[in-house]
């Protein structure tokens, strides 16, 4: 049975495409089959981190979603964009960046029962180990199927008083939606807080694993994007709290 893992956050900005990327990444290196699905219909961008542009995306998830297509045909193998070779394969479904179809997704919304049935189809075609959905920020319905559904609910937060509150909202949520697995990672944390701390505060609070720390990097932020910075960067502290969070995916 392949493992679903779902990357949320209830605010915007908190790095999430960037975590869903690294993550999913540093997974697939250890020889697994590994898909991604963008789910952020009105703000996608994850196909900009694997080197997918947009003239590339002739195919999307709203494509399915509309009927046209089925949802493997959206499915690109990005596994020689990022350097990902052997075994090992990574396949990422964008959502589509035309200013047209986001806003007909927005005006019209879409049968999230077809978003299900959608990641079951797109396991079973490419044989995939691992599905990760890059969520949009907040609480939808959306939210909630890719919360049901998932074997390990990965949530981000900042150290932050507004990403605190929203993410106390957002576990007792996924703790009525009963989520089997729970990890928190906090993000973006900078240099003068003590980590080990922050960290025992933060499961203190919420009565959760906190899966990995990362600080706040200006290596990441120059990167901006283009590329993913597990690969470019494979001994930096970051890439290595991604191996320790991949980690406990695969044994979880």
């Amino acid at each position: 049975m392949p493992k679903v893992v779902s990357i949320h956050s209830y605010r915007g900005g908190t790095g999430k495409s960037n975590f869903t990327a690294n993550l999913s990444t540093t997974v697939a290196l250890q020889g697994y089959r590994v898909g991604v699905v963008d789910t952020d219909v009105p703000s996608p961008g994850i196909h900009n981190l694997f080197c997918l542009e947009p003239e590339q995306m002739v195919k999307t998830l709203n494509n399915y979603l509309w009927g046209e297509i089925p949802i493997e045909e959206a499915a690109y193998d990005v596994s020689a964009n990022v350097g990902v070779e052997g075994a090992g394969k990574l396949f990422l479904i964008p959502s589509s960046v035309k200013a047209d179809d986001i806003a007909k997704i927005l005006k019209d919304g879409y049968d999230v029962k077809l978003l299900n049935d959608g990641f079951r189809s797109f396991v079973k075609a490419l044989k995939l180990d691992y599905l990760f959905i890059d969520t949009h920020p907040g609480l939808s319905k959306e939210t909630f199927l890719s919360i049901a559904i998932s074997h390990v609910l990965i949530l981000i937060l900042r150290p932050d008083k507004q990403d605190y509150q929203g993410t106390a909202i957002t576990v007792d949520v996924a703790r009525q939606l009963k989520v089997r697995k729970m990890l928190l990672a906090i993000n973006k944390a900078h240099s003068k807080l003590n980590l080990e701390a922050l960290k025992q505060k933060v499961e203190e609070t919420y009565n959760e694993t906190v899966a990995g720390v990362f600080p706040l990097s200006e290596d990441v932020v120059q990167l901006a994007s283009e590329g993913v910075f597990c690969v470019r960067y494979p001994e930096h502290l970051v890439s290595q709290e991604f191996r320790k969070v991949a980690q406990q995916i695969i044994e979880g």
